[in-house]
């Protein structure tokens, strides 16, 4: 399998470049050059199997040549070793359960399969690799987590002040070691134009060697394939399902949009996102206005210039009418999020973080425009990361898990720098 540059001025390339990368010399991102259609009857075998199995089905079907099986399946036993249940929230509509990774996101899947997948694919001689993040919330801590004491990695999180959750920052801020959280004054676009500016920054790559694990790394985003597959499978009929996809860098819709060029039945997708509502602005002008973020409870999604629309207009030739076809945009407030937060709280409950209550909202536009039918919401943060607005709107209190809790009584490790190439490109070459 070679990789692509979306904007067609790279030569394809194999994975590992692709992988360490992150951005091709070109500027743009990496995509497989084809795209393999899983046969019926493989599909039809994944129905009822846990997520690990068809991560490990997924992953032979897109990296068979690039692993042995054995190196597979200890990767996908060391990275993916949680579960993903399907919930049912009313007739037809259900929750895919995102959170029940290490650090309570769904960032996880994607992360801890890069960290493996780096593991496994670098020699030990390598020169030392420098993981570039900007993070608007949870990123962050899968991220730091993922790659915690990888050798000859070094993991740089850039975080926007005053714009992560306190336990957000916690699971980036107070590992130490390989793991350095930059708290960057600005928004996180500002974080994420100075991860790009460092990967096209030529003087400060002959001297470090950058990588990132972010969505615009493709080792992030293919995993996330997976649990598309495992949600079909877990449906009883063979009926299409609809997809209403909370999204802020749209990597997450990315991934099943690829899942349906793979052969994944789909009856449609929603992009839900937040005010930031670039890419639902698109869907219906089709023009492309990237604009600064503006704040919401649904922080992780506050992103104003997604990285991951260039993607998607590379998967559909920039054809506005074929995108429409597959993707239909819903815009929800805060106000909107509340309400459903404790409207799905008193009628069933159950409790949604404010980015799974978007993904919830989504539910109602995709099945007007793609008709009935099972509907799954992605639910991408477990409601403790939120911890203060869903306590406001279900008036219960929740209960930290024990699994993050120690991570808030850490020492905070932040180093603050401004939002300009100096500081970082300073910071780094200081760490080689």
């Amino acid at each position: 399998m070679k990789y692509v540059s979306t904007v067609g001025h790279s030569p394809p390339t194999d994975l590992l470049t692709a992988l360490t990368e992150g951005i091709a010399p070109d500027g743009g991102l990496y995509l497989p050059e084809v795209f393999p259609t899983l046969e019926s009857t493989v599909l039809n075998r994944m129905k009822g199997l846990p997520f690990a199995e068809v991560s490990r089905i997924i992953s032979q079907h897109l990296l068979g040549d690039e692993l042995q099986s054995k190196n597979l399946d200890e990767l996908i036993h060391k990275a993916l070793n949680f579960t993903i249940p399907l919930s049912e929230y009313q007739k037809d509509i259900f929750g895919l359960e995102l959170f029940h990774g290490p650090t309570l996101s769904f960032k996880d899947v994607g992360a801890r399969f890069l960290a493996q997948l780096l593991d496994f694919l670098r020699e030990e001689d390598d020169q030392p690799l420098f993981i570039l993040v900007a993070t608007s919330g949870d990123t962050g801590g899968a991220v730091a987590q993922g790659f915690f004491d990888k050798k000859g990695i070094q993991t740089v999180i850039l975080f926007p002040s005053g714009r992560v959750s306190p336990l957000q920052e916690s699971q980036f801020g107070t590992l130490g070691g390989n793991v350095h959280a930059l708290e960057v004054s600005g928004n996180f676009d500002d974080c994420q134009k100075l991860v790009k500016s460092a990967f096209l920054d030529h003087e400060l790559n002959k001297r470090v060697k950058l990588g990132s694990a972010n969505s615009i790394n493709i080792g992030r985003l293919l995993p996330q394939i997976f649990y598309y597959f495992h949600a079909y499978g877990q449906l009883l009929t063979q009926e299409e399902p609809l997809f209403s996809v909370p999204s802020g860098n749209f990597g997450n819709l990315t991934a099943g949009l690829i899942a349906k060029r793979l052969g994944l039945p789909v009856r449609g997708f929603v992009a839900a996102t937040n005010i930031n509502d670039t890419v639902p602005e698109y869907l219906k002008t089709g023009t492309v206005r990237p604009r600064a973020s503006i704040p919401t409870i649904s922080n992780a999604m506050d992103v104003g210039d997604p990285s991951n629309l260039s993607r998607i207009e590379y998967l559909y030739q920039s054809n506005l009418t074929k995108l429409r076809c597959d993707i239909v945009g819903s815009v929800h407030s805060d106000t909107e999020t509340r309400a459903c937060i404790r409207t799905v709280y008193r009628s069933t409950g159950k409790i949604l973080d404010p980015h799974s209550a978007v993904g919830y909202l989504g539910v109602e536009p995709g099945v007007s425009r793609f008709g009935h039918g099972p509907s799954m919401f992605l639910m991408t943060a477990h409601p403790i990361k939120f911890r203060e607005s869903v306590e406001q709107e279900t008036n219960c209190t929740l209960t930290i898990p024990e699994s993050v809790s120690s991570a808030l009584l850490s020492k905070r490790q932040v180093v603050p720098i401004g939002p300009n190439l100096s500081e970082l490109r300073e910071f780094l070459l200081n760490k080689t």
